[in-house]
C-alpha cells in the first residue's frame, strides 16, 4: 500500500471492547471451534478489523481494550462503580486474549491496562497525538460510546459508530445533548449514567442539566452560584437548588467518575509513552494469521472466510 493511498490526515483510535462484546452477544454472529467452543467474539472482531482496514486504509491507528473491570482507579473512588457488570467467563477471557493477538498480527498497536479504562487510553492517546502530530490532523474515535464526545476538541474531530455508519462531530453533540463536548463530564455529573452506576443528582434530568450548564457553564460554576438557581426561569427551580445542595458530594464524585483521563503519565503504561510512530499501521502477517486460526481451532469454513477477506485486504 503506497503512502499516497493511506489516510494520513486522520488518526484513528478504536474502542475495541465495544466491537468485541457486540460480536459476543449478537445473535447474528456465530462461530465455534472444531470442538464446539464459542469463538463469536474474536470472529466478529476480526471481521470488523479487516473490513475497517480495507475501507479506511489508516496510517495511524490504535485499539484500546478494557482489562480494568474491577481493578481500575475509579473503583477506589466508588466501589459501586460498574457493579452491574460481570467478569468474563473462561471462554470470553480466552477470546479477549485472542483479540489482542489479532491486533498484533494485523500490524496494529493495541493497549490495555489494569488501572485505566479503554476510555482513558483513548483520552491519553488523543492528547499525545494532538500535541505531536501536524496541526491539521483530525481525531476519529471509532466507538458507539457517547461519553467519548468529551474528547472532541476541534471541528474535524469526530466519533464514528462504524457498524451504525454514523459520524458525530462537535456540532452534532451540541444538537443532540444541548451541551458542548467539554461540558459532557459536568453533564453526566448532574444526570448520572445508569450504564456505569453513576448516580448524578437524583431528580435532575437532561432538561434541567442543560439549562444549568447553559447559565453557569460548568458544575463548579453551578455550585459557585447556587443562590442564583432558585431564580432561573425553570419549573421547580427552588427545589432544584435544594437537590443540588443536598447532593453536592454525589454530583462532584459522579463528574470525577465520568471524566476521561487525558494525561496518564505512568511510565509502565505503553499508551502513556506513545508517539505517532507507535501508531503506524504495519503489514498484515498472513502466515501468522493462518497459524492463529489453527491455534484457536477455527472450523474450515470460518477460517477460509477470514483468510479470503485478509487476502483481498493485502492485495487492495
Amino acid at each position: 500500500m503506497s503512502a499516497s493511498e493511506k489516510n494520513t490526515s486522520t488518526y484513528y483510535l478504536v474502542d475495541g471492547s465495544i466491537y468485541i462484546f457486540q460480536s459476543h452477544f449478537s445473535p447474528y454472529v456465530e462461530c465455534f471451534d472444531v470442538e464446539g467452543n464459542d469463538l463469536s467474539a474474536v470472529y466478529g472482531f476480526t471481521q470488523f478489523l479487516l473490513q475497517f482496514l480495507r475501507r479506511v486504509k489508516p496510517e495511524l491507528i490504535a485499539v484500546a481494550l478494557d482489562e480494568s473491570l474491577f481493578s481500575g482507579f475509579r473503583h477506589d473512588l466508588c466501589p459501586n462503580y460498574k457493579s452491574n457488570r460481570e467478569l468474563p467467563d473462561e471462554n470470553l477471557a480466552m477470546q479477549l486474549t485472542a483479540c489482542r493477538e489479532i491486533c498484533s498480527i494485523f500490524g496494529m498497536a493495541s493497549y490495555a491496562s489494569e488501572k485505566y479504562e479503554a476510555d482513558d487510553i483513548i483520552g491519553t492517546l488523543s492528547s499525545r497525538m494532538s500535541e505531536l502530530t501536524p496541526g491539521d490532523s483530525a481525531l476519529c474515535i471509532v466507538t458507539r460510546d457517547k461519553d467519548l464526545s468529551q474528547l472532541l476538541k476541534t471541528e474535524r474531530d469526530h466519533l464514528w459508530d462504524y457498524s451504525g455508519n454514523r459520524k458525530r462531530y462537535r456540532a452534532d453533540i451540541e444538537t443532540e445533548f444541548g451541551v458542548r463536548p467539554e461540558q459532557f463530564a459536568d453533564y453526566l455529573g448532574l444526570v448520572g449514567d445508569a450504564v456505569d452506576c453513576i448516580t448524578g443528582v437524583p431528580g435532575v434530568g437532561p432538561v434541567k442539566a442543560k439549562e444549568l450548564l447553559r447559565n453557569f457553564s460548568s458544575l463548579d460554576g453551578i455550585y459557585e452560584n447556587l443562590d442564583a438557581v432558585p431564580h432561573l426561569a425553570l419549573r421547580g427551580a427552588s427545589e432544584l437548588a435544594k437537590k443540588l445542595q443536598l447532593h453536592q458530594t454525589e454530583a462532584k464524585l459522579s463528574r470525577e467518575l465520568a471524566t476521561i483521563i487525558c494525561n496518564a503519565n505512568d511510565r509502565h503504561e505503553g499508551f502513556a509513552n506513545a508517539v505517532p510512530s507507535s501508531l503506524e499501521l504495519g503489514d498484515l502477517d498472513f502466515s501468522s494469521f493462518e497459524q492463529f486460526l489453527g491455534k484457536y481451532r477455527f472450523n474450515e469454513d470460518d477460517s477460509n472466510h477470514l483468510l479470503s477477506i485478509a487476502d483481498r485486504f493485502t492485495h487492495s
